[in-house]
């Protein structure tokens, strides 16, 4: 039994990392309706600026975290201004082949800085509590209750207030929708950008700091939002905990060696038998 809580904890903690970027690259496929790659360098960005802050300039855990999320938030607004908006009007493909020049650009401006070693972000909850035979570190306790935190305000923000409903009508109806497509564009982009900075700060003192370190997150976010349904917010929460859970037990009962393959997998058995997803498009 402790072994099974164990990987409970484990999925828990894998869960909340990839709801929290999948939900970010939903919301922006509501409003380009293309998969944004960029947003496993975003990830990444996130990452390195936390360290950043953290150990050159000595900033405490949670503000490094704060000033990641915000940075990222910008950088996501600049790329939606610069590269997505003007863009706004072009085929699809075109979105696609922008957003992978972000990716390449944030990711070799980084080595650039920083080179291509590992780096450690240390986090100052770093005690392990043991509970009945089950281990608990008290990062993988933070993710889980951060990311929990962040999904609820995030539903709430979205289902309680004005800018929320028109986020949510943009997903819906880009064209139909009656309001600001630009100001709710950047909203959108800052969200995500925020969501993905936050997500690797969390996971960033357990996984390290690397320049790729968003390909394999980014890849399994795009299999989380095709699995829950393309443009659906329940869709990416509920797929990140089913693919966060297949990881840490098929890891434990089959081998880590194929822990990677099983989001992929899955992703074939769900599709063969619901073809649309879990949840119908839609972010409600």
């Amino acid at each position: 039994m402790e072994l099974f809580l164990q990987q409970v904890l484990n999925g828990l903690t894998l869960g909340g990392v990839y709801c929290l970027v999948a939900l970010g690259l939903t919301l922006v496929y509501g409003i380009l309706h293309v998969p944004n790659f960029a947003h496993g360098a975003f990830y990444m960005a996130g990452a390195y600026a936390a360290f950043f802050l953290a150990t050159r300039l000595g900033w405490s855990y949670w503000a490094a975290a704060a000033g990641a999320a915000l940075a990222v938030a910008l950088l996501s607004v600049l790329s939606e201004r610069l590269v997505f908006h003007p863009l706004r009007n072009a085929p699809y493909l075109h979105h696609m082949i922008a957003s992978i020049g972000i990716l390449l650009f944030l990711e070799a401006g980084a080595q650039a800085i920083w080179g291509a070693d590992f780096q450690r972000m240390d986090t100052p909850y770093d005690s392990i509590l043991s509970l009945g035979g089950v281990i608990l570190p008290a990062q993988r306790l933070l993710i889980i209750a951060a990311a929990f935190l962040l999904v609820v305000l995030l539903q709430l923000f979205l289902k309680k207030t004005i800018t929320g409903a028109a986020i949510v009508a943009m997903a819906q109806n880009r064209d139909g929708a009656a309001l600001d497509a630009n100001r709710v564009a950047m909203l959108t982009f800052a969200i995500a950008g925020a969501l993905a900075g936050m997500a690797a700060v969390l996971y960033a003192p357990i996984n390290l700091v690397y320049t790729s370190m968003g390909h394999l997150v980014i890849t399994k976010a795009f299999v989380i939002i095709v699995l829950g349904g393309m443009g659906s917010v329940p869709g990416a929460i509920v797929g990140g905990l089913i693919i966060g859970f297949a990881e840490a037990f098929g890891a434990f009962y089959i081998s880590t060696d194929y822990k990677d393959i099983i989001a992929f997998a899955l992703l074939v058995l769900i599709l063969s038998l619901r073809p649309q997803g879990l949840f119908q498009k839609g972010a409600h």
